[in-house]
């Protein structure tokens, strides 16, 4: 009884997130809405509220993780246990895509009214602002990075009791807008996946194609930046220096400086191109 009550909670505590989340970048970008163009800010506001009413909702029933790279996280530092990851990841997807699904009920009149194929994916899946697939994996890193550790700074501070679901939100408004910009801040990828998900079989209307070329960086940015969250916590404030925080440190250096490599060579290319022409 208590795996399922666990498994039911993070799978209403994702379908909380996204049916608030996703629902929010509808009435923002879909043609026609109330909400048409109230901006970034409205989106990252209301993602927040989306995470603290999803915690609210379910952290009497499970740790309200709503996150596989929180739980992944938390597991590869023996915080959570790790034969429990696939039944909450699981719990997480599904919730994911059964939110999507109500998103899309939700603005049913909308999808025929709003033609550019890419706004409807963006209700339901993340996408980068400017296509470059290793910067656009840092950035997942760099993200979720950011929120393991917080939720690990918050864990560690007695003052928060009772407060961690609203705090927790304002740390996903602080990444979101201060972080989100470029890829449209997943951090999350149940978030992505399982709208990505509900995308390629719903019938929404002109829908296009859902960028499953794309799908890769919202699931294993997010992945790797929870562990290294996790391993730097461990390692910079209870002193434990690991193999695997050494291991991932090096992996990330390495794709920082292929990451900058590239954009410099693309630069480089760019003026020369200017110059020639």
């Amino acid at each position: 009884m208590v795996a399922e009550s666990e498994f039911l909670a993070e799978l209403i505590g994702t379908m909380i997130l996204i049916i608030l989340g996703s629902r929010v970048v509808g009435g923002v970008t879909l043609k026609s809405s109330k909400a048409e163009g109230s901006g970034w800010v409205v989106i990252t506001i209301a993602w927040g509220l989306a995470v603290a009413f999803g915690v609210y909702a379910v952290g009497n029933y499970s740790p309200a993780h709503i996150n596989p790279a929180v739980t992944i996280g938390f597991a590869s530092i023996g915080e959570f246990p790790w034969s429990k990851v696939p039944m909450y990841v699981t719990a997480q997807v599904i919730g994911a895509i059964i939110g999507a699904a109500v998103v899309f009920v939700n603005y049913l009149p909308h999808w025929r009214k709003t033609k550019d194929q890419a706004t409807k994916l963006g209700v339901f899946a993340t996408g980068p602002a400017i296509r470059s697939p290793l910067a656009n994996l840092l950035s997942e890193i760099v993200g979720t990075f950011v929120l393991v550790l917080g939720l690990l700074f918050i864990g560690a501070n007695e003052f928060t009791e009772g407060l961690n679901p609203i705090i927790v939100g304002v740390l996903i408004i602080a990444i979101g807008m201060s972080l989100g910009g470029a890829t449209g801040y997943a951090i999350n990828p149940a978030r992505d996946l399982g709208p990505r998900i509900a995308h390629a079989l719903l019938p929404i209307p002109g829908k296009g194609s859902s960028d499953w070329g794309y799908a890769w960086v919202p699931i294993i940015g997010p992945i790797i930046g929870g562990i290294y969250g996790a391993f730097f916590y461990d390692a910079l404030f209870i002193g434990e220096f690991t193999i695997i925080f050494w291991a991932l440190s090096i992996i990330i250096a390495i794709l920082i400086i292929g990451a900058v490599r590239m954009e410099t060579k693309g630069e480089r290319s760019a003026k020369i191109n200017n110059h020639s022409a």
